[in-house]
């Protein structure tokens, strides 16, 4: 893989490499990898909140190994994540945020970058987590099909919500309850990732793009559409425009937005489908609009005035990427209380300001504004209340379901 020196490109080039870092293989997106994980791959549930007395209660699912604590003794956390996913300071060197957490608390982090996707970290930590093994690591981030599995396998442990009180209190409400995970027993969102519609103005030329309809039927935008390669943000996409519910569809639902989106390809005009490299066609003019992620947007739209988004009537696709111990990890306390760490206002605002995903952390606005107004302002990196509400996640599908619904989706983008 080509290596890149963060510290000769722009804040813009830097969050468009990290997208493409962490897709991981080829033209591959990120979460198209799923479909090379063969039959448990889920996806993020639905939206929720939890009820006054909906916090995560102490205990094990059939599987889960809990370990000795040593977090009293060994000052020390080992948190393994995704490349360009931290703050860093001017010399590249160190991680502010991080360096304020072990000043505070003395705790030392052991911060590695060594997840490139998921197919491949789940293959990493596969065979310790099955012997019953520890890992080495107290703290992963993995997105929610991943995430979904390690419950599902019971090879993660449940938080202690002694340990979280601002994440509790601080998880924005579009976060807090998916099917996979309700109550947020095992898991709490570092970032989220949502699908918006963008758009080159220039490119447009006074066409109007509002809607999913638009962008598969508009004939003026014929050849000049982009789709996601990613089947759960193409389809649920489709199926908001349809007016079903990405968290509660059936079969047939799903049938019906494989047809629609076959019409568009079919009368051309849909011009390709696409992982993250639709940057380059959008930047260009290629594409006049397309559906993409909302962090690459934000990018985007820093580089060029003609870059915007609309968020559709109808709502638009989140997924996350999400905090967990793994079974066995010597320092599950050390580990709550950095997850808490992150979750008050001023480190998140931090972290939001260098990576500009969504923030997941209730009540950042004011301190994101300090640092940087414009990020603070951005609906893509802090929802308001109205862009929130339109959220919706797709949900998790069963082993048979991820098979034939893969296939239908390959077989109509031709992967």
């Amino acid at each position: 893989m080509e290596q890149y020196e963060p510290d000769r490109l722009s804040p813009a080039q830097v969050a468009a490499m990290r997208r493409s870092l962490r897709n991981g293989r080829a033209a591959l997106s990120r979460r198209s990898l799923l479909r090379a994980s063969a039959g448990g791959a889920l996806a993020v549930g639905g939206a929720g909140t939890l009820s006054a007395c909906g916090i995560p209660a102490a205990g094990k699912t059939e599987g889960e190994v809990s370990s000795d604590d040593h977090s009293a003794k060994e000052k020390t956390v080992s948190f393994s994540n995704w490349t360009e996913y931290m703050d860093v300071d001017e010399s590249e060197k160190h991680h502010p945020t991080l360096d304020a957490f072990t000043e505070r608390t003395g705790i030392k982090v052991k911060y590695t970058e060594d997840i490139n996707d998921n197919v491949e970290f789940f293959g990493k930590i596969k065979p310790q987590l099955a012997a019953g093994q520890d890992t080495g690591r107290d703290l992963i981030c993995v997105t929610d099909w991943l995430a979904a599995r390690l419950i599902r396998l019971g090879w993660v442990q449940k938080l202690d919500p002694a340990n979280l009180p601002n994440a509790y209190a601080n998880l924005s409400s579009q976060f807090r309850s998916p099917d996979w995970d309700p109550g947020r027993s095992y898991s709490y969102v570092w970032q989220g990732i949502s699908t918006v519609i963008a758009y080159n103005k220039k490119a447009l030329d006074g066409v109007e793009v509002k809607t999913v309809s638009d962008l598969l039927d508009n004939p003026k935008l014929k050849g000049r559409v982009g789709f996601l390669s990613e089947m759960r943000d193409s389809i649920g996409m489709t199926l908001l425009d349809m007016g079903k519910d990405p968290g509660d569809f059936t079969a047939d639902d799903y049938d019906a937005a494989i047809a629609r989106i076959q019409k568009a390809v079919d009368k051309g005009q849909i011009r390709r489908f696409t992982g993250n490299d639709y940057t380059s066609d959008l930047s260009s003019g290629d594409f006049a609009a397309c559906i993409a992620w909302a962090g690459d947007v934000v990018q985007l739209k820093a580089d060029s005035p003609d870059i915007d988004f609309v968020i559709p009537d109808s709502g638009y696709m989140t997924s996350t990427d999400n905090l967990m111990v793994p079974n066995k990890a010597r320092h599950k306390t050390n580990a709550e209380r950095l997850i808490d760490y992150y979750y008050e206002p001023k480190a998140a605002a931090e972290l939001a300001a260098y990576i500009n995903y969504v923030c997941p952390v209730d009540g950042v606005k004011e301190e994101l504004a300090e640092i940087d107004e414009d990020a603070a302002n951005n609906p893509l990196i802090i929802p308001d209340k109205a862009m929130a509400a339109k959220s919706r996640a797709f949900r998790s599908l069963s082993s048979k379901e991820e098979t034939e619904f893969e296939t239908k989706f390959a077989k109509l983008t031709g992967a």
